[in-house]
């Protein structure tokens, strides 16, 4: 029998984020672009796989953030995900949207169109939107991966990690 969890018993903002800080993961940029070409983007550490067949992942956008509405309007984005030399990359993502495509070297993608980064991505991932599902103050984003690339040679670059607020890489 499951015992109920009593309210008073609820993590609160800065308890649950010192938890997930402590527990590091990879660090990508998710980007998209309106209708215009404009280009949009986040850093994310809240990506994971979701299936094999269909290739299926999943990203969490903040609602807050000017990518969302963005991303779910286009209906596809890319995944960027960082080595350890972008970490530049990631901090520019994490920071005031309107200097975030103005500081990476960035390319469109072969299938979709939308921003690949060039220089801090080991590889990158093309999706076409699936589903949304709302999350609290965040939205579920799965993504059907239409096309992969890798763009440096296996083990040249380590990914690029984040947790305990700070980043780091890959050992070797």
């Amino acid at each position: 029998m499951v015992t109920p969890v009593q309210d008073e018993l609820v993590a609160t903002r800065d308890a649950f984020r010192a938890l997930m800080g402590s527990h590091p993961s990879g660090v990508a940029v998710i980007a998209t672009a309106d209708a215009q070409g404009t280009p949009y983007g986040f850093t994310c550490t809240a990506l994971c796989s979701l299936s094999l067949d269909p290739p299926q992942l999943l990203v969490c956008a903040g609602n807050n953030g000017s990518t969302l509405p963005v991303l779910a309007a286009r209906g596809a984005f890319t995944v960027n995900l960082l080595h350890s030399a972008g970490q530049r990359a990631a901090e520019a993502f994490a920071g005031p949207a309107a200097e975030r495509f103005g500081t990476v070297s960035w390319q469109p993608a072969p299938t979709t169109g939308l921003p690949v980064l060039t220089e801090d991505a080991h590889a990158t991932a093309e999706c076409r939107v699936t589903r949304l599902i709302p999350a609290a103050d965040h939205t579920i984003v799965i993504g059907e991966v239409l096309h992969t690339r890798t763009h440096a040679p296996a083990g040249e670059e380590p990914p690029l990690l984040y947790g305990m607020r700070r980043y780091a890489t890959w050992p070797a």
